[in-house]
């Protein structure tokens, strides 16, 4: 903790791994089906206890699915003449084999300076921290600048097809006079060398995320057995037409929120970051393993996952299909159907199975000075950098109401730690020390937004 931020322990620095431990421990896995994903009713119902314990009257919601459940909370602000501010979070988190973990992936166990399990970044972490901030806020009596909506949702997995996506088009008045909202995958930390030797700690906030699309391809042709000769193989045209849009790159493009975070992280190190020279991938290496991340912002990515085709070793079907995730950068969706569609080529179909719009928008304004003097409150040496997620999250549901979003859920990670690989993998886990850090920070961006 730095010598400028407050000495004592506030009431949500003091509980919240209590809350991000027994997040984790619902197994809120979501599977994409709603036969097999559990565990949302019961998280929900128990995010809005520990809401209305505070005081909160809360709204719990079933999105057009049996046990798909979300919660609403309001915190009145000062100023009822300004927009309300959305604090979001997604209760769900991607299935885990408990085998491949050292600890179990839903114990939520503290050890080592750590809290372990599935959702401990991707979003725990940051549920727990809004809930914690939340009961302190409503226990304390304190007074927001503004409006505050707590929203804790489901399905963000998968879309939010069952989520963000159904609360927007069913339940449009959930989020009433609401104009920015806050959610996942930004605020982190990362620690770049200065020319001097010394180090420099950057907070990413997402300000833009490509576009998400899970494509469906499928060739058809004549069945037959399989000992004939056979020119018309619908396994073979999807192999080929999957092998050709696999390994091709698409162009850069560099957008804006991209080529400020490069500027700054060039100012910051002395390092030369050019998006528009010949190896771009080789100087990014130089950032560590956040690489991965920013380097699939610089160009579109199609990525096959999925193959099925056949029923008996002799038979050759009369159809092949495979599933491709497909994820575009801001203003090219146009370009890349038409890109994908010359590689396919005119013997496969293709379908949109789920296809989320990009977003991006600009690093400026109030609420962006906000993150920035609540960085600074707590970690003076640190500085705010936009940039783009190559994911997505519910934001990209908020976004069609008209809502201006930002990733900002702070936490300032130790160097070494390789983060983005923690997202979706084995042995997730978040430092108690960036907990409570992020904790902290958050409660000052929220009596400042």
């Amino acid at each position: 903790m730095s010598e400028t931020a407050e000495t004592h322990t506030p009431r949500a620095v003091s509980e919240v791994v209590d809350l991000v431990s027994a997040l984790i421990r619902f197994d809120t896995s979501n599977t994409g089906e709603l036969e097999t994903t559990k565990g949302e009713r019961e998280c929900a119902q128990w995010v809005a206890e520990q809401l209305e314990a505070a005081g909160y009257e809360t709204e719990y919601v079933e999105s057009g699915a049996p046990g798909r459940g979300n919660v609403f909370a309001r915190l009145r602000g000062a100023d009822s003449s300004r927009g309300a501010l959305m604090m979001h979070g997604h209760l769900d988190v991607v299935p885990a084999e408990a085998s491949d973990w050292s600890v179990h992936p839903f114990s939520g166990a503290v050890r080592d300076g750590y809290v372990w399990g599935r959702g401990a970044i991707d979003m725990k972490d940051m549920v727990g921290m809004m809930l914690a901030v939340a009961r302190q806020f409503k226990i304390e009596g304190t007074v927001p600048p503004r409006d505050i909506v707590w929203a804790f949702v489901a399905d963000e997995e998968n879309g939010g097809r069952w989520g963000s996506q159904w609360l927007v088009e069913h339940r449009p008045d959930l989020f009433e006079g609401v104009t920015e909202a806050v959610g996942e995958v930004g605020g982190f930390s990362l620690t770049v060398p200065r020319p001097d030797g010394e180090e420099r700690r950057l907070y990413l906030v997402e300000t833009a995320e490509k576009g998400l699309g899970w494509m469906r391809l499928r060739a058809k042709a004549r069945a037959g057995h399989g000992s004939f000769l056979h020119e018309d193989n619908a396994v073979t045209i999807l192999s080929q037409a999957v092998a050709r849009l696999g390994t091709h790159t698409f162009p850069l493009v560099v957008s804006d929120s991209v080529a400020e975070f490069l500027a700054a992280v060039s100012e910051e190190s002395g390092l030369e970051f050019d998006p528009t020279a010949p190896g771009i991938e080789d100087q990014l290496a130089k950032l560590g393993t956040i690489a991965r991340i920013i380097g699939a912002t610089l160009r579109d990515t199609a990525n096959p996952t999925m193959l099925q085709a056949g029923y008996k070793a002799n038979v050759i079907p009369q159809t092949a299909e495979a599933v491709v995730d497909c994820r575009v950068v801001p203003g090219r969706q146009a370009e890349f159907e038409k890109e994908v569609d010359a590689l396919i080529g005119p013997d496969v179909e293709r379908e949109w199975i789920t296809k989320l719009d990009s977003y991006e928008t600009t690093f400026d304004g109030h609420l962006v000075d906000a993150m920035n003097d609540a960085i600074l409150a707590h970690d003076p040496a640190g500085r705010t950098v936009p940039y783009m997620l190559s994911g997505g999250t519910d934001a990209k549901a908020f976004a069609k109401l008209g809502i201006r979003c930002f990733g900002f859920a702070p936490l300032r990670l130790p160097p070494e730690l390789d983060f983005s690989a923690l997202f979706h993998g084995v042995d997730e886990r978040v430092p108690v020390e960036a907990l409570e850090f992020g904790t902290r920070v958050l409660e000052h961006f929220l009596l400042h937004s």
